[in-house]
């Protein structure tokens, strides 16, 4: 008999491994009324970026591209959907961000 502990711990695995992919986060060359980041998860990175450049998938990216307002890639996890929500309720993006956190010592502390 299988030890069904076990059998769920593979499946758990298993399932964990087909949702993995890529958690990204865009800093924003300005803010957009009250966002300066975009948070999102995806399996395939490149394909994913190319279409937040022709304003299509997120409506936020949708948006700024229409408004002018450029992005750039800031940072990247190892996750799942499930990582990309725990970094969203968390909130501060900010702090995450290493573009953010580079002017904030160029300029002295002053973000």
């Amino acid at each position: 008999m299988t030890n069904p502990v076990l059998a769920l711990a593979v499946l758990e695995a298993a399932q964990s491994a087909a949702y993995a992919g890529t958690v990204y986060l865009l800093h924003f060359d300005r803010p957009y009324r009250h966002a300066a980041h975009y948070t999102g998860w995806t399996t395939n990175l490149a394909h994913r970026l190319d279409q937040h450049e022709n304003g299509r998938g997120a409506r936020l990216l949708a948006v700024i591209t229409s408004a002018g307002i450029g992005w750039q890639l800031a940072r990247t996890w190892p996750g799942t959907r499930t990582t990309e929500r725990a970094l969203k309720r968390q909130g501060g993006a900010s702090r995450r961000c290493p573009l953010c956190s580079s002017s904030r010592r160029i300029n002295g502390g002053a973000a």
